[in-house]
């Protein structure tokens, strides 16, 4: 996420600055008239078709989305639009029972296994954050229908769309603090037996610059065999999301 926010400051700022210069002409429209959407996602992350031992705690288990996307109309005043677009897709598991991914040698360097994290790191040491995170770079693309065929900017829109996305990197957080009171923090980056690509369908509901969305992956998040008790797991990512502009 760290690395992330450079990247979002030189994207986002300039596109803010003229938003907001557009915005001066039409101070009551609510949104500046520039052509596309960011979004800014909130949100879930749940294994879909999972065994129990891989179960998850609900709220650290978090997805933050940001996309760009550029509207094509489909007829004038048709109310349907084609938007394609690009973006970032970060994702957290927080599995139960203080259990982590790690490397699993039967299985070879790209693979993992679920432990727990006093297997890792030592008895009698006390878990405060143990997550593991998966960041991709994603390509949306949906068809959106505006019930405001007049305003697309304005008013109830519902959309159906899909996305693939590339793992650009993974790793696992774990803060601990031992028996004599010593916090560690120890991050390692691995492939942990994961696909490096995903694919999926998602819907997005909106009023203004609000929506409500939901993804479901179509592909498997670790690779045949790879995983930990050879799970066929699948994503299901649920939030809110506003329009920044």
């Amino acid at each position: 996420m760290k690395r992330l926010i450079p990247i979002l400051f030189v994207f986002v700022l300039p596109l803010s600055v003229y938003a907001q210069k557009k915005d001066i002409t039409n101070p009551l429209k609510g949104r500046p008239d520039l052509k596309g959407d960011l979004f800014l996602d909130f949100g879930f992350n749940m294994l879909n078709n999972r065994p129990a031992e891989m179960n998850s705690r609900f709220f650290p288990s978090k997805t933050v989305n940001v996309y760009f996307q550029r509207p094509i109309n489909l007829g004038e005043k048709s109310g349907f639009t084609l938007n394609p677009g690009i973006g970032f897709g970060l994702d957290k598991l927080a599995f139960k029972d203080d259990m982590m991914l790690v490397n699993d040698p039967d299985k070879g360097t790209n693979s993992s296994q679920l432990v727990n994290v006093e297997d890792v790191y030592g008895e009698g040491i006390s878990v405060d954050k143990n997550t593991t995170a998966l960041n991709y770079i994603d390509v949306p693309i949906e068809f959106r229908y505006h019930f405001n065929r007049s305003d697309y900017q304005q008013g109830f829109r519902i959309a159906l769309g899909g996305k693939i996305g590339m793992l650009y990197e993974a790793h696992t957080k774990v803060k601990y603090t031992d028996s004599n009171g010593l916090t560690q923090k120890v991050k390692t980056s691995g492939d942990l037996g994961l696909n490096k690509f995903r694919y999926g369908v998602y819907t997005r509901v909106g009023l203004g610059g609000f929506n409500l969305w939901a993804y479901y992956g179509l592909n498997e998040v670790f690779k045949t065999g790879q995983g930990p008790y050879e799970t066929e797991a699948k994503q299901f990512n649920f939030g809110m999301s506003v329009a920044l502009f």
